[in-house]
């Protein structure tokens, strides 16, 4: 029910957030296509297979799934070794590459519907709010720079041995006048137009004013047919992607191929990952709504296989084009699955119109989706958060940005994990008491971990505390086996000195581990069911 429900409940703002988000779609592909040196048709079908297929079937209805740029820059390395590997075999096929990438597009997505049923997925709930904002920064960062990268041409080469075929130069002049009056005109209707109305979107009406504008004028200016050509493609005209047979006849199916294009699927596979369920969690926050990322998992899998089956790139979650469609009311799946249908009549009938649409005009609109995606209350916060928590989100930023996301994203978790263990090991500490019998009694406050098992050992006064000593965990919990063994290693010392340890208020689960942990001393055990500390495993 609610399956159906996602399609029906909000059609008309999910009808043009689609086609507005498939117009903001073709740069960014198309740079994907540049990048890793194929036909941009190639990644426009991968965006058009992997979007449709998300849109019905993922865990976050309004996400939006395409060829991204964070996975194309690891495939340009196969593409290139994988051509020198045809010509090495004498394989009759212009660019052997192409084949390799097909391969690694379906092992990617094999490895990502592995991790979805193994339910992976969750434990993206363990990433810091830090790091969240320091990925939603970084990427508003990237997304800025590449579109800046549009205010200029790309020429050929002169160099034939160079690895870049072509050269941008950037635009000078009127034309540059031209182009920033463009993208500040298209900007200035999305910011206005929904002070004056909201029944119709305002993205894609400054796309379609900006558009027939250049037209009428008849403004030369950079368009999307234009910048397709100069990147060495032929226009977007295509035609409906069908299995590629070609993949199952030139590809040698060894554990040679296997061992090549493994490392370059599962860095794929992880990095899509990781940029779809980050996504997914801003779709979140922005919509107050829960995504379930195991299954989203499971359909970006289910995506890319299908997409290297027909012949097509793989992909992820797209934030940039997320944005737009939040942003442009799109909450359910039948935008996404708009997006990708409109995406395909693009290919199939429209070419030649799409190709007219002004670069400035999407250029605007991904700017608008800069500003908004942008965590600017970062910049007041940073002073008033823990100061661990503020490296974390300008380090993760900034790694973003000049490496690699799933990197940034691991390394944030790690800082954040050893920033936590560190404060947390410096919060254990114990009260003592002597009663009228002479036993004198440890109160623990704190967890008992292994951060902080140097900590709780350097309480105990073993060789001058009395002849029978009582360690209260009322107020402790031991947390994982680095306490228990902590926990071994002081009853075991006082043993040595003939001295009776009592250990009291201790869970469950937590006795049954010292009492079957190999080589552990025999202590006696005062539990108090009415304390349970170290919780019971369910």
């Amino acid at each position: 029910m609610n399956f159906i429900k996602n399609f029906t409940a909000n059609p008309k703002n999910d009808f043009f957030a689609g086609v507005t988000v498939s117009l903001a779609m073709i740069p960014e592909v198309v740079a994907f296509a540049f990048v890793a040196r194929i036909d941009p048709l190639v990644a426009l079908s991968g965006a058009f297979i992997i979007g449709l297929i998300t849109a019905i079937f993922g865990g976050r209805p309004g996400l939006i799934s395409g060829a991204a740029g964070a996975v194309a820059v690891i495939f340009v390395n196969l593409i290139r070794d994988g051509h020198v590997k045809g010509l090495e075999m004498d394989i009759p096929v212009e660019n052997m590459g192409y084949y390799y990438l097909l391969g690694a597009v379906i092992l990617m997505g094999l490895i990502q519907v592995f991790a979805g049923f193994l339910k992976l997925g969750r434990f993206v709930r363990l990433i810091p709010h830090s790091v969240m904002m320091g990925f939603v920064n970084g990427l508003a960062i990237v997304i800025f720079i590449a579109q800046v990268k549009m205010f200029s041409h790309k020429i050929p080469n002169p160099d034939p041995n160079a690895v870049d075929k072509y050269l941008s130069i950037f635009m000078q002049g009127t034309e540059l006048y031209i182009m920033i009056a463009l993208v500040l005109f298209t900007m200035a209707i999305i910011y206005f137009l929904p002070k004056l109305t909201t029944k119709i979107p305002a993205a894609l009406t400054a796309i379609l004013i900006t558009t027939f504008g250049v037209i009428l004028l008849d403004l030369e200016v950079s368009t999307v047919g234009s910048y397709i050509r100069e990147g060495g493609g032929e226009g977007l005209s295509g035609k409906f992607p069908t299995p590629n047979k070609e993949l199952w006849q030139l590809l040698p199916f060894n554990l040679e191929t296997f061992t090549f294009i493994l490392p370059y699927a599962f860095l794929a596979a992880s990095v899509g990952l990781i940029e779809s369920l980050m996504t997914m969690n801003l779709v979140d926050e922005l919509t107050d709504t829960r995504g379930r990322g195991n299954k989203e998992c499971v359909a970006q899998g289910i995506g890319n296989i299908a997409s290297g089956l027909l012949g097509g790139t793989g992909g992820c979650g797209m934030i940039g084009q997320t944005v737009i469609n939040i942003n442009a009311k799109g909450r359910g799946r039948l935008s996404g699955v708009v997006m990708a249908l409109t995406l395909l009549c693009f290919i199939l009938f429209a070419d030649k119109y799409i190709e007219q649409v002004p670069i400035a005009a999407l250029v605007g609109v991904m700017f608008i989706m800069v500003i908004e995606t942008f965590a600017w209350s970062s910049f007041r916060i940073l002073k008033k958060i823990p100061r661990s928590d503020a490296f974390v989100l300008i380090a993760v930023s900034a790694i973003t940005v000049f490496f690699d996301l799933a990197i940034a994203v691991f390394i944030g978790v790690i800082i954040s994990a050893l920033a936590f263990s560190w404060e947390n090991a410096k919060r254990i500490r114990a009260r003592k008491n002597v009663d009228e019998n002479g036993v004198k009694t440890y109160e623990i406050f704190g967890p008992l971990f292994f951060g902080s098992t140097t900590g709780f050992a350097e309480k105990f006064d073993v060789q001058n505390d009395p002849d029978e000593v009582i360690i209260d965990f009322k107020d402790s919990r031991v947390a994982d086996m680095s306490g228990i063994e902590a926990l071994n290693r002081i009853t075991e010392r006082y043993h040595k000195v003939g001295k009776k340890v009592h250990l009291k208020h201790l869970s469950k689960d937590c006795i049954n581990l010292l009492k079957n942990a190999e080589d552990m001393v025999v202590v006696n055990v005062l539990e108090d069911p009415k304390y349970k500390v170290a919780v019971n495993k369910v």
